[in-house]
């Protein structure tokens, strides 16, 4: 059984009336609001939707912030069992300081296709389509740097990486200006710090570093249906993640998760601008409880992708 193209809609009216509920907040030096009322509005919305589905990354713990917890069954129990992974809002920071970056985020497959890990940290790499072995997570920096070059045929001064601007990452942006490539520091948004290797026109040619496990899962999802590289391997180093680990059934603590480990099948993911993000404009107020959102969409099915920016006008009153 294929994902019907009529939950396209359906999950992007989730992401646009979450984006809706924390536009209310942006700018007003609040993310945990922010953070809470994309989730009560994406939990809302979700509910209302033909389908079992069940919550397999959530967000949470990493942000201290209220959660759509993993595990969680949404939906009216009476459609396809799907599986969901939800970001309600990404780029906490920059929804509180209205600044660009902030969206709304799910990646919805059939049950069993989506990667289903603990909240904990993920090395990742993310490139457009490259020969396979080309950019690797084991290789080093130097070695990756040069091959995306050579296969560019260009110099890595030419190259454009993009990272979370993080203590931890002192030594790859070290290593980084030693092969004097250009550095694209982001202080947030790691979802959509990945997506800027989809376009030439973003001019990212590689996305690296240490960021969420479930923004890794969500990235993948749309990096998927632009035929995108991505690697990802999560990070257990203490005793708490290593268990949940265990209970979900992962034994190789060091495994390498290659794209289509991570989203297979059918699938569908929604990213709802609530500031701006990359060409997508974020929500704008028409009048009483009616908005203007754009959200980038993608939907594989059956071998067949879409992929797009799609604009809505939502009529949502989330007064309290």
């Amino acid at each position: 059984m294929s994902l019907d193209k009529k939950y396209i809609d359906q999950f992007l009216n989730v992401t646009s009336k979450a984006a809706i509920a924390s536009y209310h907040f942006v700018g007003k030096k609040d993310k945990i609001a922010a953070d809470q009322a994309a989730v009560d509005a994406m939990r809302s919305e979700l509910n209302k939707i033909s389908m079992t589905g069940e919550i397999v990354i959530g967000e949470g713990s990493l942000d201290e912030a209220p959660m759509l917890f993993t595990g969680e069954i949404l939906g009216l129990k009476n459609g396809p069992k799907l599986d969901i992974a939800v970001d309600p809002l990404e780029g906490t920071n920059f929804a509180a300081n209205n600044l660009p970056g902030s969206l709304s985020v799910i990646a919805v497959s059939e049950k069993g296709n989506l990667l289903k890990a603990p909240e904990t940290y993920m090395h990742k790499i993310a490139t457009a389509k490259v020969e396979k072995g080309l950019i690797d997570l084991d290789y080093s920096i130097k070695k990756n740097i040069e091959n995306l070059a050579d296969s560019k045929n260009t110099n890595p001064s030419n190259l454009t990486a993009c990272i979370l601007d993080r203590p931890r990452h002192k030594k790859i942006i070290d290593e980084l200006l030693d092969l004097n490539v250009k550095i694209k520091l982001i202080s947030d948004g790691d979802v959509a710090g990945a997506l800027l290797v989809t376009k030439p026109t973003y001019n990212v040619d590689i996305y690296l570093g240490i960021g969420g496990g479930p923004e890794g899962v969500l990235a993948a999802a749309a990096l998927n249906a632009y035929n995108c590289h991505f690697q990802g391997k999560f990070i257990f180093d203490n005793e708490n993640d290593i268990s949940e680990a265990k209970r979900m059934g992962i034994n190789d603590f060091n495994k390498k998760y290659e794209i289509n480990e991570i989203i297979k099948g059918d699938s569908i993911f929604c990213a709802t601008a609530i500031t701006d993000t990359m060409n997508i404009k974020g929500v704008m107020k028409k009048g009483d409880y009616i908005f203007d959102t754009e959200t980038l969409v993608t939907y594989t099915n059956q071998g067949n992708k879409f992929l797009g920016i799609k604009k809505n006008q939502i009529q949502f009153d989330n007064s309290r």
